[in-house]
This record gives C-alpha cells, structure tokens and sequence, in this order.
C-alpha cells in the first residue's frame, strides 16, 4: 500500500512559525506556508516564488500547528477529526495532542486518547493517517489528487523593496484620508500600464512618518510648503487655568 506522501511528511518533519534563514532582515518573516510541491515551509517573502506550487497555509491555535478543513480536504479526507472553529472558519490539528490527564469516558482519540465529542474519534490529522495505516495498510483510498491549491485571498504578502523609506504602500500598510476609489489607466500606445491613484494630498504611513501623494504621478512634486502646513493637522489650543476663588 501507498505510505505517507511526501507533502505529508513535510508537514510533520518541517517547522513553522522561525523565522526565515533567507529573509532575516525582512519584517514578518515567520514560516507560515507550507509548499506541497517542494515539502518545505517558508514564509510570506517566498510565495512569489512558489506562486505556481501548491501552497498550504499554517495557522496557530492554542499552540498547536492547524490547516483550514476547507484547504486539507482537498488533499486527503478529513471524516472522523474534530475540528474546531477559528474567525469563522473551521480548522483541525496538524499533529497528535496526547492527554495527560485520565480518560473519563465518551468518545477518545483511537491513536492518543484524548477525549473528543461525539461522532469524532480522531483528534487531528496525523492520528487518523496513523489509524488508517495501522488497520488498512494503504493511504491511498483516503487521498484525493489535488493539482491546484492556492493561498486564500485575505493572505498578505509583503514587498521585498529593500528600503521601507522607498517602499511602495499598498492598501494594507497605509491610511488614505479619502473615500475616493482608487482606479488605474492603461496606454496602449507604448504597451506600459500608467497607474493614476487618486488621493488625498497625504498619505501616513504607520512606520514610516509621512510621505507625500499628488493627485496623480505627474504633480506629485508640486506641493507647496503652504499647502503641508495647511494639511497637517494643527494641536489644540493651549489650556485655560481655572481662576481660583
């Protein structure tokens, strides 16, 4: 019978959640994406390198490694594990959680007696493949073909640019003071995309102070020290004393 696939094993044997060896400088740099095609972790900086691959999302909860069973379910049947609900989606355990206290009865784990609710007998993933081996010598009947799994959409991936000064903000590292839309312009003359985002005359970056946004690429540069010192917004007025009677 076909034993543990090598996409499998990876989520056992790799660790997640260190930092990356070939990111160390970068900002949130923790391996949380497991590649099936390479059976490596690696983090947020390195899915632009694997974006044809297979991608698998590792979440935490209560310290213990999980996978969406929306995303695992596409790669081997989950039936029988318990799963457990995070931000409105369901997730299951990566590995085994033995349990150190006395069982009291109900339904338990068949690999690591930890007690579960019913109609589950399996507390995560690896202690059903364990079962499955254990009494049916072949994985295979459980595992589904699976060409495409991609991230989902609400993953961030960062902008490796080097400098944060210099980086280019995007929509989630900046706060635009404008309910304007942002929109783009394509030319079809010269076959380049000109990006024209309308916004406020500031745009304040979290970290990085304030940088300056024209409403277009053209008149970026044409701010005046007026118009800055109209924009900032100005501190309160100094405090009154109360007289004393």
């Amino acid at each position: 019978g076909i034993q543990k696939p090598s996409w499998l094993k990876a989520l056992y044997v790799e660790k997640f959640f260190v930092p990356c060896s070939i990111h160390e400088s970068a900002k949130k740099n923790e391996k949380n994406v497991c590649c099936l095609d390479c059976n490596i972790s690696i983090c947020p900086h390195c899915v632009t390198s694997h974006r044809v691959h297979r991608l698998l999302q590792i979440r935490r909860y209560v310290y213990h490694e999980v996978v969406r069973l929306e995303d695992i379910e596409n790669l081997i049947d989950c039936s029988n594990i318990q799963a457990y609900t995070i931000n409105n989606a369901k997730v299951v355990f990566i590995k085994k959680r033995p349990q150190n206290r006395q069982f009291k009865g109900g339904n338990y784990c068949t690999s690591c007696d930890r007690s579960l609710q019913e109609p589950f007998i399996h507390c995560s993933l690896g202690c059903k493949v364990d079962f499955v081996l254990k009494h049916h010598k072949d994985l295979s009947p459980f595992l589904r073909r699976c060409t495409i799994l991609q991230l989902s959409s609400d993953f961030f991936i960062p902008q490796d640019m080097g400098d944060d000064d210099m980086a280019i903000d995007t929509a989630h590292s900046t706060i635009v003071d404008n309910d304007e839309p942002w929109s783009s312009s394509s030319s079809t003359g010269s076959g380049s995309e000109n990006m024209s985002f309308p916004c406020t005359e500031f745009v304040r970056k979290k970290r990085s102070g304030m940088h300056v946004c024209g409403r277009s690429a053209n008149n970026c540069n044409n701010i005046t020290e007026e118009d800055m010192a109209t924009s900032i917004s100005r501190r309160k007025g100094i405090p009154q004393r109360s007289p004393l009677c």
